[in-house]
Parts: structure tokens; sequence; C-alpha cells
């Protein structure tokens, strides 16, 4: 697995590279952020202690369903699919399909840094 890098910044300054980018006004570097979240506050919640260990489980056993990864962490099947959906509009998870129609998660990346500017931008 490889090194996601991500990055903070506001709606606004998100916005404006964006269209920077779409513009032709900015060309990202490979070593760039690729994910990037509102604020530290929302990059702390996604990736908490608790949520880090359902990770490393996910990595650890490659559980072939939801109802398989609740078992294996004695969470509820609803609660690990909303974290997982969140997880993956993020990137941080995908699911394959399992049996019959089982979605299976499956973390993308085994290693996550955090780029934080301390200049206003």
């Amino acid at each position: 697995m490889t090194t996601l890098k991500v990055g903070i910044a506001s709606y606004e300054e998100f916005k404006k590279r964006t269209m920077s980018i779409a513009h032709g006004d900015l060309k990202p570097s490979t070593d760039e952020p690729k994910v990037w979240f509102t604020s530290m506050e929302s990059f702390a919640k996604i990736l908490s202690d608790r949520n880090r260990e359902l990770l490393a489980i996910i990595a650890e056993t490659n559980p072939n369903s939801m109802s398989e990864l609740a078992e294996k962490t004695g969470r509820a099947k609803s609660n690990l699919s909303r974290t997982l959906k969140t997880m993956e509009r993020y990137g941080l998870v995908r699911f394959e399909k399992g049996e019959g129609r089982a979605q299976a998660p499956r973390v993308v990346y085994s290693d996550i840094t955090l780029g934080v500017s301390l200049h206003a931008s």
C-alpha cells in the first residue's frame, strides 16, 4: 500500500485552488496533498483513535462483509456503514463486491501524512 498525503484548507481556499487548477493557472505537484480537510477538527474526527483502530482491523483481516466487520469490532453495522461511507468520501477506504450483495471494505493506504502550513495563504 501507499501513503496518502492530506492537507487542511478552508472551503474558500480549496475552491480557489480547484478553480485555479481547472483554469490551468495552477498545476499541482505530485507531492501535494491529494485529500483536503476543512479543519483540524474534521481531520481529527475522521482519523480518531477508534477509527484508526477500525482501519487497522480492516487492513489486517480483510472482512468479506460489513456484518463480518461488525462481529470483529463489536460495533453496530449501521454505525460502521456511516463511518466507512464518510471515510470512502475521503478516499481512505473503498468497497469491493463481497458474496451476494455484501460490500467488503478495504483500506486503500497504509500511512497518512498531514501537511499543515503555519502561514496564512
